[in-house]
């Protein structure tokens, strides 16, 4: 665990925290606004911190690669925000700020330039009623099962014509005819938003494609393969309804546990870009901005956006992987994200705090604190784990804790 302090730290601060040397993982739940923050060890090990405790109830509702973990979120709610308070996340991506303040009774407000981004947040913090969404997901699984195993006694069905390329390339005929009888059958239901997140993961998981390689997928997989992942030949996905009844059940579930926990805090979320949005008075900003040229949000989800017709604003993507790292890129990137920072911070009290979580490995946000005159708190090193896929691996990402 590494602690940097800039110039204005006082040495009393410097002298009081400098007692600690913890080399236990912070529990988040023993956090308060008295807890030091050189007591604060962020370097979870999985044992420490499963993945069942990283994807708890709805963090789990769909996978999303980039998101910080809910752990950290909840930490910097505890140790900067009363309830009642406001916070804001300028790139809200999947709604971690945005459940775990929920969850602490603060209210929040997100924003992010991503259409799949803004529905699954917003599914995510929707206040259900748990009899009326089971019953909602167990009858449109009944009529798609019902129509599935129809189909299974018919000639294999040609692509369609009234679909993208997309769909028609990476899903096998059964397939994509069962993503959209789903998709067709769901305006009959109230709750629209948590069936197309069902759809949307059921559709990622259905894809043509290796099954060790769902993240990042070249191209679609039309034979048989051998397995890295498990150890034998394997074919592609031919049926989607087997996932379209995993996650539903799965969905339920999660968010049955969410209910038991949530608190009646506000939670908006906006669709536009944060440059110039508009989120109201708040008290702070917890975020967790896209790294520089490490992944193409949009083109993460591109399934989503197909089946679901959802608007693609992947050009105002800020950092995306399309846009690479070279020194023009980097610069842009600064710039860009100083300006979505500059605009938040005219919502926030002087004395607020602006908590970034950011892998800076180009040692960019020295930088960007300057350009947006934000007082230097103190830089958290986090060791990182990667635990699962053949992503796995480990890297380090830096905490900012910034003043306005």
């Amino acid at each position: 665990m590494s602690m940097i302090y800039d110039s204005h730290t006082t040495n009393e601060e410097k002298r009081v925290e400098s007692y600690a040397n913890y080399e236990i993982p912070t529990q988040p739940s023993s956090v308060n606004k008295k807890t030091s923050l050189k007591a604060f060890n962020l370097n979870w090990k999985e044992k420490e911190l499963p993945q069942s405790q990283r994807t708890k109830h709805v963090h789990g509702i769909h996978p999303y690669l980039g998101k910080f973990i809910p752990q950290i979120a909840e930490i910097f709610l505890r140790k900067y925000f009363r309830k009642g308070q406001t916070v804001f996340d300028p790139f809200s991506g999947s709604g971690t700020t945005l459940v775990q303040a929920n969850e602490l009774g603060v209210n929040s407000v997100g924003c992010d330039i991503s259409a799949f981004n803004v529905l699954l947040a917003k599914a995510k913090t929707e206040k259900y009623s748990i009899d009326e969404i089971q019953k909602e997901i167990v009858d449109i699984l009944l009529k798609v099962q019902d129509v599935s195993e129809k189909d299974l006694f018919k000639e294999s069905k040609p692509p369609s014509n009234n679909e993208s390329e997309f769909l028609n390339s990476w899903y096998s005929s059964q397939s994509l005819h069962e993503l959209l009888t789903f998709r067709e059958l769901m305006p009959n239901y109230q709750n629209q938003d948590i069936l197309k997140i069902i759809l949307s993961r059921s559709a990622r998981s259905a894809r043509m494609t290796t099954h060790f390689d769902l993240d990042f997928p070249k191209k679609p997989q039309t034979e048989p393969y051998y397995c890295y992942k498990h150890g034998r030949i394997c074919s592609p996905v031919q049926s989607a309804f087997q996932f379209l009844k995993r996650y539903g059940l799965d969905t339920i579930k999660r968010i049955s546990n969410f209910s038991l926990i949530r608190t009646n805090s506000a939670v908006t979320v906006i669709h536009d870009d944060s440059r110039f949005v508009n989120p109201g008075q708040v008290d702070g900003i917890i975020t967790s901005p896209p790294y520089v040229g490490l992944i193409d949000y949009h083109e993460q989800h591109r399934y989503a956006y197909e089946l679901l017709g959802l608007n693609d604003r992947s050009s105002d993507e800020i950092g995306s992987s399309s846009r690479g790292t070279s020194v023009a890129a980097k610069k842009e990137y600064q710039e860009l994200i100083s300006k979505v920072f500059i605009n938040a911070l005219r919502y926030v009290p002087s004395g607020g705090y602006l908590i970034v979580v950011a892998g800076d490995r180009h040692d960019l946000y020295p930088e960007i604190a300057k350009m947006c005159e934000v007082r230097q708190r103190a830089v958290i090193k986090r060791h990182v784990n990667r635990r699962t896929g053949r992503r796995s691996g480990e890297f380090y990402e830096s905490i900012f804790v910034w003043r306005k």
